[in-house]
């Protein structure tokens, strides 16, 4: 597709007051300079992340490269997720030092069992409006979702963020996304996701602020879905600027200053209507590589997943349970679920939720990741097909580089899961 030529940057006087997009707002916020899209701005870090794969990267970086502790510790949380439990010696011994660590620095840690890093650090407030939310996860633009500034960074990066209290950004050029209209039964945001992923491609917002005006459509789980997915366009940072009175009903602050200006400047515009959008599937093995799941219908599938920071919510496993209910997962077919962390698996345990799920023949993992990236829980064989509600369907990702993943809604995924290939809800109807 096209991109935005290098003259579009927007690069006006220190002294402007011309309107700014959102990314630009908090940038100024927490920089205390007012910045516009390709300036350099150091900025203040209210939050930083250290997921358990990258841990020891980490902290050899402060101990042996910096020779530092971080400046807060109350700003830096050590999620134990990706492999949670252990799968080998050598990850257990790296899970240790990362406990030990935390426990010599006063850091928070978040053990096995907790839950996804995203899902976490939402639900312990660590992430709010117009904060910056550095995580060493490419997903951490999930925070987005609550209007915080999130985005992924590596060891030495989070490192030195850690260490001083500040990070530097290149402030990000913006992509306007408007929802409109309203979905459909059975449409959810994550096909909303996935259409616009569709729409602007798997490069088109690189480096880029998607900031998206859905006005009071979306729960936070939903919002986080959409902001979670905005990486796989090459975003650094996937913004849902605040509408009615979803954040405020999650006891919220939301300052005025955190809104976009009314005509700042975007290098590009799309609208998507979500009355018209019907659920959607991204086929391997590009999340860009989307489809109409009804022109997917039929292919055989040997696992479907359902879990992760994209749809591991309690919203996404009412979604599954509903589809399941009264059902039994195909006998040829594997259908694992894995909360998104202990509070929701908690919720799902006492509205009988996890109750319908393993009656339909769910298998139930520990709150995390799970085999998200490909590492345990339910790795992929060569040749085998998964249809996951994750965010990835790379080669390789889920296990063998000979296996195919498809990406989809929960409700998606449960229907394929009973009759064992790909479907729709309605098709459970049909067969019944």
């Amino acid at each position: 597709m096209t991109q935005p030529s290098s003259s579009t940057s927007h690069k006006p006087q220190a002294t402007s007051h011309l309107p700014q997009t959102m990314a630009e707002k908090i940038l100024s916020q927490r920089g205390h300079r007012r910045v516009y899209a390709g300036e350099l701005a150091v900025v203040e870090v209210d939050q930083v992340m250290v997921v358990d794969s990258i841990a020891q990267s980490f902290i050899e970086r402060m101990q042996r490269d910096l020779d530092a502790v971080p400046k807060y510790p109350e700003r830096v949380s050590i999620v134990i997720d990706h492999v949670a439990p252990a799968s080998t010696v050598m990850v257990a011994q790296a899970q240790k030092e990362a406990r030990e660590y935390a426990a010599a620095t006063g850091v928070r840690l978040f053990d096995v069992g907790r839950g996804i890093c995203h899902q976490v650090l939402m639900e312990e407030g660590l992430a709010r409006p117009g904060w910056i939310v550095l995580g060493s996860d490419s997903h951490s633009t999930t925070y987005g979702a609550v209007a915080a500034f999130g985005t992924g960074m590596g060891a030495t990066d989070i490192a030195l963020a850690a260490a001083s209290g500040k990070t530097w950004l290149r402030v990000p050029e913006s992509v306007k996304v408007t929802f409109t209209g309203e979905l459909s039964v059975g449409v959810s945001a994550k096909d909303a996701a996935l259409e616009m992923i569709s729409v602007l491609g798997a490069d088109g917002a690189t480096y880029m602020s998607i900031e998206m005006h859905a006005g009071d459509r979306f729960t936070r789980g939903q919002r986080m879905t959409l902001a979670n997915l905005c990486v796989e366009a090459g975003a650094k940072v996937g913004l849902v600027v605040p509408g009615g009175e979803i954040l405020t009903d999650y006891g919220y602050d939301v300052p005025d200053w955190v809104y976009p200006d009314e005509g700042a400047r975007y290098v590009r515009q799309i609208e998507l209507d979500l009355s018209a959008l019907r659920p959607r599937m991204s086929a391997p093995s590009e999340v860009d590589n989307v489809h109409d799941v009804f022109e997917l219908r039929g292919i055989k599938v040997d696992q479907v997943f359902i879990g992760t920071c994209t749809n591991g919510r309690l919203d996404d496993l009412h979604e599954a349970a509903a589809v399941l209910k009264g059902h039994r997962v195909d006998p040829s077919t594997r259908l694992l679920v894995i909360p998104a962390s202990s509070q929701v698996m908690e919720a799902a345990m006492a509205d009988g939720t996890l109750l319908t799920l393993i009656q339909a023949g769910a298998v139930l993992g520990t709150p995390g990741c799970g085999p998200c990236m490909g590492r345990h829980q339910g790795v992929l064989a060569p040749g085998e097909v998964c249809v996951s509600t994750s965010n990835r369907n790379f080669i390789g990702r889920m296990g063998d580089k000979d296996a195919k993943v498809y990406l989809a809604s929960p409700a998606v995924a449960a229907a394929t899961a009973v009759m064992g290939r790909v479907a729709l809800p309605e098709d459970l109807t049909v067969r019944s």
